[in-house]
């Protein structure tokens, strides 16, 4: 089902890329093979469903961003569509997702923001609820960073 170089390949792709200007040039330099040879197979692989996407996670202290709320609102079902286009045209806006309330919890719609600080994401919440018109809101803030990992595949096997 898979070849040593998908497997190679596989294994280099769920690490971090290289911070050089061509990342896909020197992970092939490292296989041994041509960058346009790796960026075929990557196409085949994922052509296959074997990779289905990629992501990038940003460390966010690390550029000046220490300010993370997670905004939670009540937004009636029937402004669900228009509130939600309105709140993720706004590029503080990271994240956006509808959830079941509860007797206890109210809130149906959560919005990840990102700021300098507190006091920014305040006021960006402010200009959403603005925008939208949704004024029953709270923000929930981070207390500290949990560690983001990924799963990783084929890292026992000795090839």
């Amino acid at each position: 089902m898979f070849s040593y170089l998908d497997k190679a390949i596989i294994r280099k792709l769920q690490e971090d890329l290289p911070l050089v200007p061509k990342p896909y040039e020197e992970i092939a330099c490292e296989l041994g093979i041509t960058e346009e040879e790796l960026l075929d197979k990557i196409k085949e692989l994922k052509d296959r469903g074997v990779i289905r996407r990629f992501g990038a996670s940003l460390n966010h202290r690390n550029v000046g961003i220490k300010g993370n709320g997670m905004a939670v609102w009540i937004v009636p079902e029937k402004e669900l569509k228009r509130v939600s286009k309105i709140m993720v045209s706004f590029s503080e806006v990271t994240h956006c997702y509808e959830r079941p309330t509860y007797p206890n919890w109210p809130y149906n719609v959560f919005t990840m923001i990102h700021g300098k600080d507190r006091k920014a994401c305040e006021k960006i919440v402010e200009r959403i609820s603005k925008a939208s018109g949704i004024k029953t809101y709270s923000i929930l803030y981070s207390t500290e960073e949990l560690k983001k990992s990924s799963m990783k595949y084929f890292v026992e096997e000795h090839i």
